[in-house]
């Protein structure tokens, strides 16, 4: 075995290094909107569930120079977001929104995505995704860098609505074949949902 001190690597060295052993990733595409009204769309794959009660979701957002990405600071100033699945029919336009733009412009236009009303927040969501999560936001913690300057920003998302397409939720459950899911690996690589396998719990 290789052993390496985290200590010893730059943080583009630690991020390859985290990023080509924690695959696949799913990948959340966020909706926000900004104090003036502007939409931003971006995806994040440092993204996963915590806990099931309530429905809470975490969204890791990386600083550029200890400075909030659009993203957080709009989550943090309004308390709302939208997550969407990115999947093999949405990934190429989600792709897009990568895209560093100005705050006052949309990512939106770089797309074909049309947005769609929420019901409980004031954010808008994209129509085109299978499975979409209305958040509030339950917590927003800085974490990494230094106390002046944090590495990223921890989102904590309480899900207060699902929106799911109806051909693809059968008896509470998602049909995993038809949302198609698509994960990130490491670079510009991503993957499709693979062979399934299963295992007993004991």
């Amino acid at each position: 075995m290789i052993s390496v001190n985290p200590d010893s690597l730059t943080e583009r060295e630690n991020y390859k290094f985290l990023t080509g052993s924690i695959i696949p990733r799913p990948i959340a595409l966020v909706t926000t909107k900004s104090l003036i009204g502007t939409i931003n769309v971006a995806p994040f794959s440092f993204f996963n569930i915590v806990s099931s009660n309530p429905p809470m979701i975490s969204i890791s957002v990386q600083r550029k120079e200890g400075v909030s990405k659009d993203t957080a600071r709009n989550a943090i100033q309004t308390g709302e977001f939208v997550v969407h699945i990115t999947d093999e029919d949405n990934v190429a336009d989600a792709n897009q929104t990568a895209k560093e733009l100005p705050p006052e412009e949309s990512e939106l236009g770089l797309t074909s995505f049309t947005v769609t009303d929420s019901d409980v927040v004031s954010v808008q969501g994209l129509l085109q995704a299978k499975v979409r999560f209305e958040c509030t936001l339950e917590k927003a913690i800085p974490l990494a860098g230094t106390v002046d300057k944090p590495g990223c920003d921890l989102l904590i998302g309480k899900i207060v609505r699902y929106h799911i397409k109806p051909d693809i939720y059968h008896n509470g459950r998602i049909d995993q074949h038809g949302l198609k899911p698509v994960a990130r690996l490491a670079g510009q690589t991503y993957t499709k949902l693979g062979e399934l396998f299963e295992f007993v719990r004991p």
